[in-house]
């Protein structure tokens, strides 16, 4: 039966092919707006390292001004560290794994000729930042602490500037001249590009991850700063000892602990740390320290905005207003057919099968939609990535499986919800009264 309701819907359906298309278009055009907005915003507020989410922890330590908040609004702490405490947390040993991390640049004279000399993305930290955010290799490995200390002249190659360089080959080994000095290879990464870039978002958190990984001491060693943020609430002073020794911050900190117990240990060693601190002179600010969950710290760097779910409100809304166009549609639709429910009414048909053809029929129209919502959805994704080519749509702006079994169930479901009225106007047809009319 149901295969017969399907065939009266496509010939009812072809019978006035403007007023189809009108609702196609409706229903079509609302998925299109709403699942474009969705499939970003679903993407944004991402935690790429949930499985581990009470494991890895983002330390706060308030260690700003003494006359004011870093944030004047929440009161919160820095993100960044300065130089002094990320380097005191780390030597303290007191986490399982912990990583202190700044980025810069570096220029690359590769060795094959046919590749001119380019600045490379590099991101300066510990050995344990692989194994704590579980960067996957497709060749070798990261370093080790010895490594750590003496500042080895070792690197992490990226799978695109592994490519780039060395054909896609394991150049685990090998040399790479960078800054003026040779490194050796230790590890190529596969393609790693978490999206949002958690372990430091305030550098873009949807801009992808660096092309090399180096040993934290290098970038002290050559005097490098952030390439990002370096904010001071007093004067660094002159030279780079100076800034080493100064208040400013321009560092993120990472440490992977045992569970929420370990955490509460590790609270207070931030308290305890800060207090010794204070006893030595420093900044003097009411205790105030964090331990971030990755949840946690996304959330509190407002990754998602407040326009983007605004945006994701507004787009819904519109699907709601294209689904009240396609009752008004299907109702002056149903309705006009009165004399042929009459009729199907008068020869025996129960008002449950015209409900149940009607309805079809919305469902068919919802099918249709869902096809031209996916379509538009798509359009709208490819226009994201062409606008911001160098941003995060090439990540953010992807239509995969999931959304795909969203867009089409929701199209459905939303053409029936739109179908539902009409369809029951439809069944209160007295037949008597139509047969008389004709």
């Amino acid at each position: 039966m149901f295969g017969y309701y399907l065939w009266l819907a496509g010939r009812s359906l072809r019978r006035n092919p403007i007023l189809t298309a009108l609702m196609i278009a409706a229903i079509g055009l609302g998925i299109g707006a709403a699942m474009t907005s969705l499939t970003v915003l679903r993407a944004m507020s991402g935690n790429p390292l949930a499985f581990k989410d009470e494991l890895v922890y983002r330390p706060l330590i308030d260690n700003w001004s003494p006359g004011r908040p870093y944030d004047n609004d929440t009161g919160a702490p820095p993100a960044l560290f300065t130089y002094k405490d990320a380097t005191a947390l780390w030597n303290a040993k007191e986490a399982r794994r912990q990583a202190a991390m700044f980025p810069n640049v570096l220029p690359l004279e590769p060795a094959n000729t046919e590749v001119k000399p380019f600045l490379g993305q590099v991101l300066f930290t510990h050995g344990d930042f692989f194994a704590m955010f579980d960067a996957p290799f497709e060749h070798g490995g990261g370093w080790d602490r010895e490594m750590d200390e003496r500042g080895a002249r070792v690197v992490v190659l990226s799978k695109d500037l592994n490519d780039k360089l060395f054909g896609g080959e394991n150049s685990v080994g090998r040399t790479l001249r960078a800054g003026g000095e040779d490194f050796t290879v230790t590890g190529v990464l596969r393609r790693w590009n978490p999206q949002p870039k958690f372990y430091e978002p305030s550098s873009g958190a949807f801009n992808d991850v660096e092309e090399m990984f180096m040993p934290f001491a290098i970038g002290i060693e050559r005097e490098l700063q952030s390439s990002n943020n370096n904010n001071c609430w007093s004067d660094p002073g002159n030279g780079y000892k100076a800034w080493l020794a100064s208040e400013c911050i321009w560092m993120a900190y990472w440490v992977e602990l045992e569970g929420p117990a370990d955490a509460a240990r590790y609270r207070a060693f931030l308290d305890g740390y800060q207090a010794e601190q204070a006893k030595l002179g420093r900044s003097v600010r009411p205790q105030n320290n964090h331990l971030y969950t990755v949840s946690e710290f996304l959330e509190a760097e407002r990754v998602v905005s407040r326009d983007s779910q605004t945006q994701l409100w507004l787009a819904f809304a519109f699907l709601v207003v294209c689904l009240i166009n396609t009752v008004g549609l299907l109702l002056a639709k149903f309705l006009a057919r009165a004399s042929e429910i009459g009729l199907r009414r008068a020869v025996g048909a129960s008002k449950r099968s015209i409900f149940a053809q009607f309805l079809s029929e919305a469902g068919v129209v919802g099918v249709a939609g869902a096809a031209l919502g996916l379509l538009l959805t798509w359009l709208g994704l490819m226009g994201l990535r062409a606008l911001y080519a160098e941003g995060a749509s090439g990540t953010l702006a992807r239509l995969d499986l999931g959304m795909v079994a969203i867009t089409v169930g929701v199209a459905f479901l939303a053409s029936l919800l739109a179908g539902v009225y009409p369809t029951w106007k439809a069944c209160q047809v007295a037949p008597a009264t139509q047969l008389k009319s004709n």
